[in-house]
C-alpha cells in the first residue's frame, strides 16, 4: 500500500518506502524428506529453468549452510506470476519455514529474515504476517499498528504481465515530506491524493486497461484504489461488500478482512 521510489543506489538498487499488507489468495506448497531432491509444480504454469526457481534457491540456500538432507517440494501455483503480489517471494519464504521446521533448525525470525532477503527484496516480508513498513530495497522491515478491520477488500488481475525491469523503466523519482505511515494514519478518503504507487505512472502507460480497471473501481464505490507492488494487480477498499465485475477468466477476489 504505497509505494515510493526514492533514488538508485550506487549498488544498482533502488532505495524504496512501502507498506506491506498480507492477503488471503495463496499458493500451496509441500515439503517432505527425500532420499533424492526433486521439485514439481501444478496449478499456473511456471516458465524458467527449475534451478532458477526461487523455491529451489531457498531449499539450496539452507543446505548450503546448514548441511540439511534432500527434500521434495511440490508448489501448486494459484498466484499469478507478474503480477505484484508477492507470489514467488512468499513461497521462497515458506520453503524456509517449512526447512526450519522440518529439520528442527531453530532459526529466529530474524535469522529468516536475512537468509530470505538473499533470496529477494520482497522476501523477508513473509516471515511474519503483521503489516509492516518496507524500507531500503525492501528487506528493511518495521512492524506497525494498522488494521482494515470492517472493511471489503476487492482483488482484481486482468492477465497482463509486468516484469520488475519494465517496471522500473523510466521511473520518476518524487520528493514528499509525508512518510508512508503518517498517510496511513490520515482518514482514508485522503488517500487517494496522497498515498501513491510510484510505478503506476510507468506501468499504466504501458498498459493503459490497467487505469481503465483502477478507474471502474473507483466508478464502483472503492474508497481507495491502487495497483499493488510492481503491478499489475489491482485492489480497492470498500465499505460495503462490492459486486463482482470483471470478466470470467480474470482473477477477481472479494474478501472481507475480520
Amino acid at each position: 500500500m504505497g509505494l515510493r521510489i526514492l533514488f538508485k543506489r550506487e549498488d544498482g538498487y533502488h532505495e524504496l518506502e512501502t507498506m506491506l499488507f498480507q492477503l488471503p489468495i495463496l499458493d500451496v506448497l509441500e515439503v517432505n524428506i527425500s532420499s533424492s531432491f526433486s521439485f514439481q509444480t501444478s496449478g499456473l504454469s511456471i516458465s524458467g529453468n527449475e534451478s532458477d526457481n526461487l523455491c529451489v534457491k531457498a531449499f539450496r540456500l539452507v543446505q548450503e549452510k546448514y548441511k540439511i538432507p534432500n527434500v521434495s517440494i511440490h508448489l501448486h501455483k494459484n498466484i499469478p506470476m507478474g503480477g505484484g503480489l508477492g507470489g514467488g517471494s512468499s513461497d521462497a519464504t515458506y520453503v524456509l519455514l517449512a526447512l526450519n521446521e522440518i529439520f528442527q533448525l531453530k532459526l529466529s525470525d530474524s535469522d529468516l529474515q536475512k537468509l530470505a532477503a538473499q533470496l529477494g527484496s520482497d522476501c523477508a516480508l513473509f516471515v511474519k504476517t503483521t503489516p509492516q513498513i518496507g524500507k531500503g530495497r525492501g528487506e528493511v522491515l518495521e512492524e506497525i499498528p494498522f488494521s482494515l478491520s470492517g472493511y471489503w477488500l476487492k482483488v482484481v488481475n486482468v492477465g497482463v504481465f509486468v516484469s520488475t525491469q519494465e517496471a522500473f523503466s523510466n521511473i520518476e523519482f518524487v520528493e514528499s515530506n509525508t512518510t508512508i505511515q503518517e498517510i496511513l494514519s490520515q482518514p482514508m478518503e485522503s488517500w487517494k491524493e496522497n498515498l501513491i504507487n510510484d510505478f503506476e505512472r510507468t506501468v499504466f502507460k504501458h498498459h493503459p486497461v490497467l487505469q481503465e480497471v483502477k478507474d471502474k473501481l473507483y466508478q464502483e464505490g472503492a474508497i481507495y484504489a491502487s495497483m499493488s507492488g510492481s503491478g499489475s494487480t489491482l485492489y480497492g477498499i470498500y465499505a460495503e461488500k462490492p459486486e463482482l465485475s470483471f470478466q470470467e477468466g480474470d482473477l477477481e477476489e472479494v474478501i472481507y478482512l475480520s
